[in-house]
């Protein structure tokens, strides 16, 4: 889904780096062309899905500028677990233990982070998964969520299905698949190596340049109509 992060107004933020991402924001415009808005398209590489008791030991991510992949601008970063048991949990991603054993912890990557990203939107594949670890992460540390606005190129995929039709279907199920891979396979992008963060997210930015040069063509210019897209686009805290 499309969401823009809205700060709870009954918290205030004390630690500097929230305090200005939050001013970042406070009179975003959401009028301008697309084109004018930069863009931080990340991907986290987990331990599993349980926000209770999985962690982040990678987070990866490009800048999009003028609608064109920065790659003079990457952040990519492996972080090491505070379980030390997850680190046998992560052949998945191609991460030894050894890279995570020599890896810094989360709370000195996370303002490498915050600072990386900017005043930029953050784009993501199923991006409320990303978001959900990275704002718990964030509220442990720094006492509050991330504010930039995000964009789910997984609902843009859906939504454009959806509004404007698509001949793709999963040769396996039948069905439209919004798989990261398949859909770059659809779309006859680049195809990166999965489960790897900086991968996926070089992937996604792919996706998302080509999602909205399609719905540009259909008319949708600026920020706004894209977030209006959305049937289900809402605030969220």
């Amino acid at each position: 889904m499309l969401n823009l992060l809205k700060p709870s107004s009954w918290f205030v933020p004390k630690h500097p780096l929230i305090i200005q991402n939050r001013e970042n924001f406070s009179r975003f415009d959401q009028s301008k062309p697309l084109a004018e808005y930069t863009f931080v398209v990340c991907d986290t590489e987990l331990t599993g899905f349980d926000l209770k008791h999985d962690e982040i030991i990678s987070i990866g991510a490009v800048m999009i500028r003028d609608l064109q992949i920065d790659l003079g601008t990457i952040f990519h970063q492996y972080i090491k677990p505070k379980n030390t048991k997850h680190t046998q949990a992560t052949l998945i991603h191609r991460i030894t233990p050894q890279q995570l054993e020599s890896a810094p912890p989360l709370h000195e990557v996370l303002p490498s982070f915050i600072n990386y990203c900017g005043k930029s939107i953050l784009v993501g594949h199923f991006v409320d998964l990303d978001l959900a670890f990275l704002n718990l992460a964030c509220k442990h540390l720094f006492g509050a969520s991330l504010h930039n606005p995000c964009v789910d190129t997984l609902r843009l995929a859906q939504i454009h299905k959806e509004r404007f039709g698509s001949p793709y279907r999963n040769k396996i199920y039948g069905g439209h698949s919004y798989n990261l891979t398949e859909l770059s396979h659809q779309y006859g992008l680049p195809e990166f190596i999965p489960h790897d963060a900086l991968q996926d997210a070089l992937q996604t930015a792919y996706l998302f340049i080509c999602l909205i040069k399609k719905f540009q063509k259909e008319g949708y210019r600026t920020l706004r109509e894209i977030f209006r897209i959305g049937q289900d686009t809402r605030w969220k805290l």
